[in-house]
């Protein structure tokens, strides 16, 4: 009878052990799910990827502003590259021309040294004593003539002159307003030097004027010279005995003895 009671009693405890075990066995599958729904947050790691992404946008910022730049100074070189549009550099050099023109027609004794020179040696040199009248006639009037073609010489680049003025006062304001508005640096140099170009063709022609007037007096003051000597020349003559002035009988008025 003992022997059935302890093998019930050991079957029951068995049966218990087993029922006890089944939580064991079964926990790993009930836990494993809900350990992998877990977020770690880093605190130290978030920061540094802050920072890292502040830095690269910082950076792109940077590449931007230089691209920016870079940009800017192709357009600052191609304006300051940039050709000025208007040139009078053709209306001066006709100017310039016409003055010079004037200059090469001169009449007579011209802009010559060596021509100059023979005059002086000639025509407005000391009157010779072999000379004959008629000679002296001759060359007084040749050194009329010269004077009067200085004067109209010195006249005709006067004019020129001023009717240039009518083209530098179109010339200037043009130009005035390409330096202005110049969108660059040769631009600005290009109607500055045309500027400069205006005032030297402008100096040009008081050049020209100051030549001219200068040739006409010239003229003058050497054919009064020139007179002044041909005259002693002819007072000579007429007072020399035998050859100038001979004394004869004059009637003041007619029929009288």
């Amino acid at each position: 009878m003992t022997l059935p009671r302890v093998r019930g009693r050991s079957r029951a405890a068995f049966v218990a052990a087993s029922i006890l075990s089944m939580p064991l066995a079964l926990a790993p599958i009930v836990t494993t799910p809900a350990a992998a729904q877990w977020i770690v947050y880093d605190p130290t790691n978030y920061a540094q990827n802050v920072l890292t992404a502040a830095r690269t946008l910082q950076q792109v910022n940077q590449q931007i502003t230089q691209l920016q730049n870079e940009a800017t100074m192709l357009i600052n070189q191609a304006r300051n590259l940039a050709s000025l549009p208007y040139s009078s550099l053709s209306q001066l050099q006709q100017s310039i021309a016409k003055t010079q023109a004037l200059l090469t027609q001169a009449q007579n004794i011209a802009y010559d040294v060596q021509n100059i020179d023979r005059a002086f040696q000639t025509t407005y040199g000391t009157a010779s004593t072999s000379a004959s009248s008629a000679t002296l006639i001759a060359d007084a009037k040749t050194r009329w003539q010269n004077s009067v073609a200085g004067l109209q010489d010195a006249m005709r680049v006067q004019a020129t002159v001023v009717g240039n003025i009518d083209t530098n006062s179109t010339q200037m304001p043009v130009l005035v307003g390409s330096s202005q508005s110049a969108t660059g640096a040769l631009q600005a140099t290009q109607a500055g030097n045309q500027l400069l170009a205006l005032q030297a063709q402008q100096l040009a022609d008081l050049t020209a004027v100051v030549a001219a007037n200068g040739r006409a007096q010239a003229l003058t003051e050497a054919e009064r010279a020139a007179a002044a000597e041909q005259g002693r020349e002819q007072r000579r003559r007429f007072l020399t005995p035998g050859t100038g002035y001979q004394p004869g009988a004059a009637k003041m008025f007619y029929g009288s003895n």
